[in-house]
């Protein structure tokens, strides 16, 4: 067999992008993060009337929490790099303003938000120092910047999905993978760490705090999360299709011989609250870059 990774193709999306999971994403995963969502509008607790950022807003629940939150006289915006889950967002969600944008080069003026957050993003960005700086320079003096990040927590679910895609590729294949798709999980996986980086970035006070979430989903459902996340994403690019439904196939008989359907997992999140300092300057925070 030949990986399918390795066979030339011109035409292949990147397995580390969106667009092609978007509809999963608002069916599966969406419905999981909106609490998490909604927490951190909650933390940054946004003027009625005022405006919100949310950044990888995905399909939009960040986006809908923070227009609940600031009225219909406000202002709550979301912006993602991938237009596929933008395009499924607006029509899940006709009513929000969604714009594609990159985090790094967001397309507002300095000191255009109340508020900003942004839910499970800061892991994947390359160089997050440069998405922080952004963000900041956006918020108005005194606003506030609420981020999430998944604990330092791995369940059965998680060791047993693992195990199954070990099975086909090397442990260093798939970690180097999930490097690439996730550079800095492991970082922020760290509360002292994410409150460490908000503070360097300029923010004060910053608080951090950690939060368990239930979700409860049919075993199938669990399953296909794990397809469309970074580890299931890239087996798929590398295996041929019908190696592909062999490993679903194996994935679906050991959950279904494991565990309990539908299944409940607990999640443990750390979310981080920081303001934007009345002295916070673009020299202060470029020397901290």
């Amino acid at each position: 067999m030949v990986p399918a990774s390795t066979r030339p193709d011109a035409n292949r999306a990147d397995w580390r992008g969106y667009d092609d999971i978007a509809e999963a994403y608002e069916r599966l995963s969406a419905p999981r993060t909106a609490p998490i969502a909604a927490d951190l509008v909650a933390l940054v607790d946004p003027p009625s009337g005022g405006r919100v950022l949310d950044v990888g807003t995905g399909t939009g629940v960040g986006a809908e929490a923070a227009q609940k939150a600031v009225g219909s006289d406000g202002v709550a915006v979301g912006v993602d790099r991938s237009t596929g889950m933008l395009l499924v967002g607006s029509r899940a969600r006709p009513s929000l303003r969604l714009a594609a944008a990159e985090a790094i080069d967001l397309p507002f003026r300095d000191g255009t938000f109340d508020a900003v957050t942004a839910n499970f993003v800061l892991s994947h960005f390359t160089k997050y120092e440069t998405a922080l700086f952004d963000m900041i320079r956006v918020l108005k003096p005194g606003g506030r910047l609420a981020v999430s990040a998944w604990a330092e927590t791995d369940d059965e679910f998680q060791k047993t999905w693992r195990r199954l895609v070990d099975e086909v590729a090397t442990h260093e294949l798939i970690q180097d993978a999930l490097d690439r798709a996730v550079p800095w999980e492991a970082r922020f996986r760290d509360r002292h760490m994410l409150e460490e980086t908000l503070r360097d970035a300029g923010l004060h006070p910053v608080r951090v705090e950690r939060r368990q979430y239930r979700f409860q989903m049919p075993l199938d459902d669990y399953i296909a999360t794990r397809e469309s996340a970074a580890s299931g994403r890239f087996v798929q690019d590398m295996l041929d299709p019908q190696d592909w439904e062999s490993f679903l196939e194996r994935a679906h008989k050991e959950f279904h011989e494991r565990f309990p359907d539908p299944l409940t997992d607990f999640r443990d999140v750390l979310l981080a609250v920081g303001t934007r300092p009345q002295g916070w300057t673009r020299q202060d925070a470029q020397s901290r870059r």
